[in-house]
Parts: C-alpha cells; sequence; structure tokens
C-alpha cells in the first residue's frame, strides 16, 4: 500500500473518511433499530455503511502505523495509537448488530419474529452506536493533541 498521495501521508485522508463514515453509520444502524419508518426506508443502507466503517478502520490504523515512524514520538502519540487500537471491536460489533438486523428485519416480513429479538437488538445497538461514537471523538481528540501540541496557537 503506497504510503501517500500526491505527496500527502494517506494517513488524514483515510482518517477523515472514518471519522464521517463511522458516526454516520452509527446514527444509521440506531435509527433503524429504534424507528420502524426509517428501518423500511433504508433497507441494507445502515449495514452498508457499518461495513464500510469496518473496512476503513484497519485502513486509519494501517496508514496510521506507516506515518508514526515518520514523525516524533510522544506520549500524546502514544495515547493515539493505544485509542485507535480500540475502535476494531466496537465496529465489528456494529457490523454484526446492524447485519442481524437487517436479517431480522428481512425475515420478519415472511415469518414472525419473537418480539423480543427487536428489543435485545435495539439494546445491543445501543451499547456498540455509543460504544464506537465515544471512540472515534476519543482517538480523534487525541490524534488531534498529537498533531498540534507543539504549535502555538494562540492570537
Amino acid at each position: 500500500m503506497p504510503n501517500d498521495f500526491h505527496g500527502l501521508p494517506l494517513h488524514p485522508l483515510i482518517v477523515h473518511a472514518t471519522v464521517v463514515i463511522v458516526p454516520l453509520a452509527a446514527l444509521t444502524v440506531l435509527l433503524a433499530a429504534l424507528w420502524p419508518r426509517f428501518r423500511a426506508w433504508a433497507g441494507p443502507l445502515p449495514t452498508g455503511l457499518s461495513l464500510v466503517g469496518l473496512a476503513l478502520v484497519p485502513l486509519s490504523t494501517s496508514t496510521g502505523e506507516t506515518l508514526e515512524r515518520h514523525v516524533a514520538h510522544s506520549a500524546l502519540l502514544e495515547r493515539h495509537t493505544h485509542l485507535a487500537d480500540g475502535l476494531l471491536p466496537w465496529m465489528i460489533g456494529l457490523a454484526v448488530v446492524a447485519s442481524i438486523s437487517f436479517a431480522v428485519q428481512r425475515l420478519g416480513r415472511a415469518k414472525s419474529v419473537h418480539r423480543s429479538i427487536p428489543i435485545v437488538l435495539a439494546v445491543l445497538t445501543l451499547i456498540v452506536v455509543v460504544g464506537a461514537t465515544v471512540q472515534v471523538v476519543r482517538i480523534g481528540e487525541s490524534g488531534a493533541k498529537a498533531a498540534w501540541a507543539d504549535t502555538n496557537m494562540s492570537s
């Protein structure tokens, strides 16, 4: 995998896609779990977005590891990389819950689905949505601090 795109490091480019897709996936999966009308309208969209977000996570960490070899090591950078390693399990959970929810929705049209299944899925969805979203925010904040720590932004 190349390390740059026309001289720009790939990590910030891929990370910006991750920072947009992961919360968008989380929001659509949550809406699909809680709002039947949205669920019917969205169809496979929440699952698709969660799978794209899942694919972006290892790309983000891989390009981050490449970039890490070219910048000065610091405690802020160490915290950022440690937090980044924690996103993959949340995204796996989000993709699994989204996929199961979509399958249950499709199955529910053909056969009756026990009432407890959508409730359990909604609770699990809420957990992974909050976990993935909070983790993305923590990673982004720590990355910004690591990138901008040595600059003086005062006027």
